[in-house]
């Protein structure tokens, strides 16, 4: 069932009693999961564990910070949405959430895409939680259909980094991912996570790996746009694919081929920054719909 309030009105603010029970883990568990896509290497350009990737302004410790911080409001995402909040509601913690970051790293961006595209599966995982909508909904399909179309309708970030990549380059961007019910999820980055997980169920790490690398082969990243342009982004598409194509961590030697790939990436400047928000946002959707034995 989804409420008139889950539809867009927005419900007074109500006492922690009245939110389910299962709630209370969401923004835990989200947290989480940008930890663990952190602490997945090699991931082409990326900052991790090992290395910064491609970055001078931001290493594995900014990320570290900058995900306790807004871990606490990833769960008042949940929370919103368990109480059949809008996107108005779900928008002001949002920025409250990028706040959060900026202070705890200095001012350096490291999850503004990962609050917005995370931040409404924590929603969506508080409304299911909630009972608002039908539990079996995958989370994309309810985020899309109780906010996809605020989602869109909603104000642009004039100035970051991945509007104008999108104005120059006709991309489609965090938003229609979003609205859409996030398909680069459901369709990439799930299927390479679970098919690599038979390969090396000891090694948890490079299930992480091959999702990452089919998410950098096929998606249309606007941080890699910005930093590269067109050819920046076909490089990236080329190498991946290539890694995916050749066996990708079911093959031998897997970690030595994508250590040179991350390797061309970091001479290049080029950061996949969008994928790797979709990583932690594939890791936090198979945890919440992972098949039971």
């Amino acid at each position: 069932m989804i409420t008139p309030a889950a539809r867009g009105v927005e419900w007074p603010i109500l006492r922690q009693a009245q939110i389910a029970p299962d709630v209370f883990a969401i923004g835990a568990v989200a947290a989480d999961c940008l930890v663990k896509e952190l602490e997945t290497w090699p991931k082409p350009g990326l900052v991790s564990h090992v290395d910064n990737g491609s970055h001078d302004d931001m290493d594995a410790g900014t990320f570290r910070r900058s995900a306790a911080a807004i871990g606490p409001y990833l769960q008042r995402l949940a929370d919103a949405g368990a109480l059949g909040c809008g996107m108005g509601r779900l928008r002001i913690i949002g920025l409250e959430a990028e706040r959060a970051m900026f202070a705890a790293t200095s001012g350096v961006n490291t999850h503004r895409g990962a609050i917005f595209g995370l931040g409404l599966l924590c929603a969506a995982a508080g409304a299911k939680a909630g009972g608002l909508v039908d539990p079996v909904l995958p989370l994309g399909e309810v985020v899309a259909r109780l906010w996809g179309d605020s989602i869109l309708d909603g104000p642009v970030l004039l100035h970051s980094h991945g509007s104008a990549a999108r104005r120059r380059f006709c991309a489609g961007g965090a938003r229609i991912e979003a609205a859409t019910g996030f398909p680069s999820i459901y369709r990439i980055g799930l299927p390479a996570l679970r098919r690599a997980r038979p390969v090396a169920p000891e090694d948890r790490e490079a299930a992480r790996v091959e999702a990452c690398f089919a998410l950098i082969a096929s998606v249309e990243d606007t941080n890699l746009l910005h930093r590269g342009g067109l050819d920046g982004l076909r490089f990236a598409h080329e190498e991946a694919r290539r890694f995916i194509a050749s066996g990708g961590v079911s093959a031998p030697g897997w970690r030595a081929r994508a250590q040179t790939i991350h390797d061309s990436f970091v001479a290049r400047r080029l950061s996949p920054g969008g994928s790797a928000d979709l990583l932690a946002m594939t890791l936090f959707v198979d945890a919440h719909e992972r098949p039971r034995p």
